[in-house]
């Protein structure tokens, strides 16, 4: 016979993790590599020895370097951290170490220890922002009061700093929250890189 000790806890669900990306910049870098690919191709097909190598060390260079500034950039954002996935760096922020984040003209977030750190996934639009400023001043809505409510519009970076916001404010004294930041540089598309830009130094040198 159960007593009533004896019934199964429920424990909260666990929020999922949040993605702030730039469509544009995906868009923008998807064309990118398409167009490179087509003129590397051919450059490989039809292209003497040189101009084959040419190609290699042309792609080797520009792949990582269009991926790293366009499709890469993401802002992850669960219960626990920030997770910022810039160009060339990851940089993992618990919400306590978080202590602001402004959008002048880039997005950026400030740690209690003074860093500052760009967030390339959520540009800054001056021009998202006088449109929505245009606008007829906002929505209105109805508060539980049932009066007009004034709900101001906001371009689309701001209001993903705002939700950003809102979870550092309301997690920051979590215990699971805690910690110091953490930078881990991105090997993985610096390599590459500098790979291709030394065959083509050595390329343009030997001629």
């Amino acid at each position: 016979m159960k007593t009533p000790d004896s019934q199964p806890s429920v424990t909260e669900p666990v929020a999922a993790e949040r993605a702030y990306r730039s469509p544009a910049g995906i868009a923008g870098g998807v064309l990118l590599l398409v167009m490179g690919a087509w003129l590397g191709f051919d450059a490989l097909v039809n292209g003497d020895a040189r101009t084959a190598w040419l190609a290699v060390a042309g792609l080797l260079l520009g792949v990582p370097l269009v991926v790293a500034f366009t499709i890469r950039p993401a802002v992850y954002a669960n219960e626990d951290r920030l997770r910022v996935r810039n160009p060339f760096r990851v940089i993992t922020l618990p919400w306590a170490s978080v202590a602001d984040l402004r959008a002048g003209y880039s997005s950026e977030v400030f740690t209690e220890g003074g860093d500052k750190y760009q967030l390339w996934a959520i540009p800054v639009s001056m021009r998202a922002r006088k449109k929505a400023n245009r606008r007829t001043g906002g929505r209105k809505g109805r508060g539980l009061d049932g009066a007009a409510d004034f709900v101001p519009r906001k371009a689309a970076g701001d209001q993903s700093l705002d939700e950003i916001r809102e979870l550092a404010r309301d997690r920051a004294d979590k215990p699971s929250a805690q910690g110091e930041p953490s930078v881990r540089w991105s090997y993985e598309i610096i390599a590459p890189a500098v790979v291709g830009a030394v065959l083509m130094a050595v390329l343009l040198v030997i001629g």
